[in-house]
C-alpha cells in the first residue's frame, strides 16, 4: 500500500528480506541467495558476457546502459538517436552514443578533451543543423557552464566556451515561439542565449517555483535540477528532478509542469511526482533526471537514471520507460519499478551494443573506453603504445594523486587481469577506483607488492618469483574482492591473503557522484608498462 503522505510503501518486516550483495549463502560459495527478490532476473549478454538490455525476443530489461551513466541527455536526429551523460572527473569525457532502437547503443566519440573541471549534467542539442553540448563544470576555484559545438556529431568538436554562469547547474535547452533560444537552469531559473547559442544574451531570471513534496517524505534534499523542456501538443512541458540524487533510496523523483508559452505561467502536474522510488525494496532506487521524447514507434518514452538495489558501487545507471499522454494532457508512465521486461520501441533484430573492455593496447581507446581521473592539461603525453604495450610515465606517489586510467563497467561480478612491469623507481598496478579518497587494489614496486584498501596503502612482502613484472587479477564478485598474482603470465596463480568487501565505495560514503571502476595506475618517477588487459563476467 502506498502512503501518499510520506511517499513510502508499507512493507511487512518479515516479508521483504533483501540480500545485501556480497554476502554469500554459504562459506566458499558465490554470492547468491533465494532471499534476493531479484535473483532470477536474466539480462542479455554482450561482449565478454557484459549485461545488455536486449533480450533477443522483442523485449528489453533495464538498464539500457549498465554501469555509471548518469544524467542522460538525448536528441532525435532523423532515424538516429544520440545521447551523452555526465562524465565528472573523467577525461576525455562527454562520450556520445548512437542508437536506432533506443535499446542497443554504440559509442561515437568523446566530445570534450580539454579539462574544465568536474563535468555535471550536460545538455546535448541539435539546432539549425549544428550540434551543441552545454556543460556545467567546476573546479575548486571556478564554477560555470560551458558550451562546445560541432557541424557533425562525430566532430571535430570546438574548444569549450565559458558562458559565465557560476551559480547554476543542469542546463536544459529550449526554443521559444519566436525562435529565441534559452537554457533553463536549476532552481527554476533560465537565461536567454544569443542566436548562435554561444553566449548568454541577458541576465538569469526566475521563471518557475518547483513543486515541493510534503516535508515528512524521506528524501536527501530539495535540489530542483535537471530541467528539460519538451514541446508536445499545445504545451511546453518542463520535466525536473527533486529530492536529491543519492541519499535515501526514496529521495530522487521526477516532477512535471506545463505552460502554453515558453514564458509561462507554469502549471504543476496534479499527479506529481510522476516517477518515484516508493520503497527500498524496489529494484531501482533514486529514479530521476528524466527527459521525455518520442520514440521510433511513435510512442513516448522517458530516459533517466537510478541506482540499482544493493549496487551503489555501479553508479547511476540509465533506465528507459514508456509513458502515455492522458486525456488531461499529463504524462502517465508505464512499467512500474522496471524490474520486468518491456516491449522494445522497435525491433531491428540483433544489434551490437556497448563495447569490449578487454584491450591489447594496439590502438588508442582513450575517450571511448579509457579516461584519466582528474587529469592535468597534458596528461596524454604520459602515455605511448608500442608493440601492444601501453607505457605510462609515473606521476605522484599513490593512486590518490597519479590520475589513474579507468573505464566503466556495469556487471555484478567480473574478473579483470593485466600484465604489469615497473621501473625501479616506479609503482603500478590494477585497481578498483572510486576517487582519490577511496580505492582498492594491488600494485608492484621495487620492494614488492603494495596493497590498497580504503584509499590507504600497505607495503607487503615480495613473492619469491616476482621481481619487477607480474600478471595481476582482481575479481569483484558482488562487492567481494579477491586478488591474485602470477609470475608466469597467468599460467598459475597465487591468491593474495586479504579479501575485501567494497559495497561502501560509493557516493553516500565519499561523495563525488561516481562509480567503482577498473583502473590502472602508474606512480613514482619511472615508467610502468601494461599489456593484455582482459575483462570477463563471472557467473
Amino acid at each position: 500500500m502506498i502512503n501518499r503522505r510520506t511517499g513510502l510503501k508499507a512493507v511487512a518486516a518479515a516479508g521483504m528480506l533483501r540480500l545485501v550483495p556480497g554476502v554469500a549463502a554459504a562459506q566458499g560459495s558465490r554470492a547468491t541467495s533465494s532471499l534476493d527478490p531479484y535473483a532470477d532476473m536474466q539480462w542479455g549478454r554482450g561482449f565478454e558476457g557484459q549485461r545488455k538490455a536486449d533480450l533477443g525476443d522483442g523485449t528489453f530489461l533495464n538498464p539500457v546502459f549498465a554501469g555509471d551513466h548518469p544524467d542522460p541527455s538525448i536528441i532525435r536526429d532523423g532515424d538516429d538517436y544520440y545521447l551523452t551523460f555526465s562524465s565528472f572527473d573523467a577525461y576525455p569525457g562527454i562520450v556520445i552514443w548512437h542508437s536506432r532502437d533506443l535499446v542497443n547503443w554504440r559509442p561515437v566519440t568523446a566530445a570534450l578533451t580539454v579539462p574544465i573541471g568536474s563535468v555535471w549534467a550536460p545538455e546535448l542539442v541539435k539546432h539549425d543543423g549544428r550540434y551543441f553540448v552545454y556543460i556545467p563544470a567546476r573546479t575548486p576555484d571556478k564554477k560555470s557552464i560551458y558550451v562546445i559545438h560541432a557541424d557533425r556529431i562525430e566532430g571535430p568538436w570546438s574548444e569549450p566556451i565559458d558562458l559565465d554562469l557560476p551559480d547554476h547547474i543542469d542546463p536544459g535547452h529550449a526554443v521559444g515561439e519566436d525562435g529565441t533560444r534559452y537554457i533553463f537552469l536549476s532552481g527554476g531559473d533560465r537565461v536567454k542565449l544569443t542566436p548562435d547559442g554561444l553566449a548568454k544574451a541577458g541576465p538569469v531570471e526566475h521563471v518557475y517555483d518547483p513543486w515541493h513534496y510534503p516535508e515528512d517524505w524521506v528524501v536527501e534534499t530539495f535540489a530542483p535540477e535537471g530541467p528539460k523542456i519538451t514541446r508536445a501538443g499545445d504545451y511546453y512541458y518542463m520535466t525536473l528532478a527533486v529530492g536529491g540524487t543519492a541519499g535515501p533510496p526514496t529521495g530522487h523523483m521526477v516532477i512535471m509542469a506545463r505552460a502554453r508559452t515558453i514564458d509561462g505561467p507554469w502549471e504543476n502536474d496534479p499527479n506529481n511526482p510522476v516517477i518515484k522510488t516508493m520503497s527500498a525494496g524496489e529494484k531501482w532506487w533514486s529514479r530521476g533526471h528524466a527527459t521525455p521524447f518520442e520514440g521510433p514507434d511513435g510512442r513516448w518514452w522517458m530516459i533517466y537514471h537510478g541506482y540499482e538495489n544493493g549496487y551503489w558501487t555501479l553508479g547511476r545507471q540509465a533506465l528507459l520507460q514508456p509513458f502515455e499522454w492522458g486525456e488531461d494532457g499529463w504524462a502517465k508512465p508505464i512499467g512500474g519499478d522496471l524490474s520486468k521486461p518491456l516491449k522494445k520501441p522497435v525491433d531491428l533484430g540483433e544489434l551490437p551494443t556497448g563495447m569490449p573492455l578487454s584491450d591489447d593496447f594496439s590502438t588508442d581507446r582513450f575517450g571511448i573506453q579509457w579516461s584519466f581521473y582528474d587529469p592535468g592539461p597534458n596528461e596524454k603525453a604520459r602515455v605511448r603504445r608500442a608493440g601492444k604495450v601501453m607505457h605510462v610515465r609515473g606521476k605522484g606517489r599513490t593512486p590518490s594523486d597519479c590520475s589513474p586510467i579507468t573505464c566503466i563497467c556495469g556487471d555484478h561480478a567480473y574478473r579483470m587481469e593485466v600484465d604489469v612491469e615497473v621501473d625501479p623507481d616506479a609503482e603500478g598496478g590494477l585497481l578498483l577506483y572510486y576517487n582519490r579518497r577511496l580505492y582498492a587494489g594491488l600494485g608492484l614496486n621495487a620492494k614488492g607488492l603494495m596493497m590498497h584498501r580504503y584509499g590507504l596503502q600497505r607495503q607487503t612482502g615480495k613473492p619469491p618469483a616476482i621481481a619487477r613484472k607480474m600478471r595481476v587479477a582482481i575479481e569483484n564478485d558482488r562487492n567481494i574482492v579477491t586478488m591474485y598474482t602470477s609470475a608466469d603470465g597467468g599460467k598459475s596463480w597465487e591468491k593474495f591473503d586479504v579479501q575485501m568487501e567494497v559495497s561502501g565505495y560509493n557516493h553516500n560514503t565519499a561523495y563525488d557522484f561516481l562509480s567503482l571502476r577498473p583502473g590502472l595506475y602508474a606512480a613514482g618517477r619511472g615508467e610502468v608498462r601494461f599489456a593484455n588487459f582482459t575483462y570477463r563476467t563471472l557467473p
